[in-house]
C-alpha cells in the first residue's frame, strides 16, 4: 500500500513538471511563425579577407569555397532537412561562397540581395548594410509568413545585426520585431562535418 503510494505521488509529480516546463519550439515551426529568420555565415573558404582586386562577377578573383566547405554546405542542408525544413526562401550574399553555400543547401532556387554583401572592406557601411537587412527581412517576412526564411552572409553581417560571432557554417536564428529588427537570437553550431 505505501509503495502504489509513492509511485503514484512520483508519477504525479514528474507529470506536473513535464506540463509546467516552458514549450520547445522547433526550428522549421519558429521559422513558419513570421516572426524569426534564419541568418547562416557561409561553409569553409580558406583564407581570409578576399584577394585584392577581387570582383563580384568572378568568381576566380574571389576566395571561394574548398572541398571541406562544399562537403559542409551539403551537410548543413541534410542537418536542416533533418530539423523539419524541406525547402525555404533562400537568399544570399552575391558573394560565390554564400552563393554556392546557399545553393548546396538543396532548399530551393537562390536570389540574392545586396543587403546581406559582406562591409568588411569598408566597414562604414556597417549601418546602412544593418538597416537594409532589417528592410529585407521585414518585406520577406510580411510577403512570405509560412516560408522559412535563410539568409547566407557574413560573419560581419551576422556580428553586427545579431551581436553574435560566428564560425564558418553556424547559424543564428533570430526573433524580429514587425520592422526586422533583432529581438532576440539562438546560434546553431554547423553540424559536424
Amino acid at each position: 500500500m505505501k509503495l502504489h503510494k509513492i509511485i503514484t505521488t512520483l508519477t504525479v509529480g514528474a507529470l506536473l513538471h513535464f506540463f509546467t516546463l516552458p514549450a520547445q519550439a522547433s526550428l522549421a515551426s519558429d521559422l513558419s511563425d513570421g516572426q524569426h529568420v534564419l541568418l547562416m555565415r557561409h561553409a569553409d573558404a580558406p583564407g581570409y579577407g578576399d584577394p585584392a582586386g577581387y570582383q563580384l562577377d568572378k568568381c576566380s578573383t574571389q576566395r571561394n569555397l574548398g572541398d571541406k566547405g562544399k562537403k559542409q554546405a551539403v551537410i548543413i542542408g541534410q542537418w536542416l532537412t533533418s530539423q523539419g525544413i524541406s525547402s525555404a526562401k533562400v537568399i544570399s550574399s552575391v558573394w560565390c561562397r554564400c552563393l554556392d553555400t546557399a545553393k548546396l543547401l538543396n532548399k530551393g532556387a537562390v536570389t540574392t540581395s545586396p543587403a546581406l554583401g559582406s562591409f568588411f572592406d569598408d566597414m562604414s557601411l556597417q549601418k546602412q548594410q544593418t538597416q537594409d537587412l532589417e528592410k529585407l527581412i521585414q518585406i520577406q517576412l510580411h510577403e512570405n509568413p509560412k516560408t522559412p526564411l535563410i539568409l547566407v552572409t557574413h560573419h560581419v553581417n551576422i556580428q553586427a545585426y545579431a551581436g553574435k560571432v560566428v564560425n564558418v557554417g553556424d547559424m543564428v536564428l533570430v526573433k524580429v520585431d514587425p520592422s526586422g529588427k533583432n529581438l532576440s537570437q539562438q546560434i546553431y553550431p554547423s553540424p559536424s562535418f
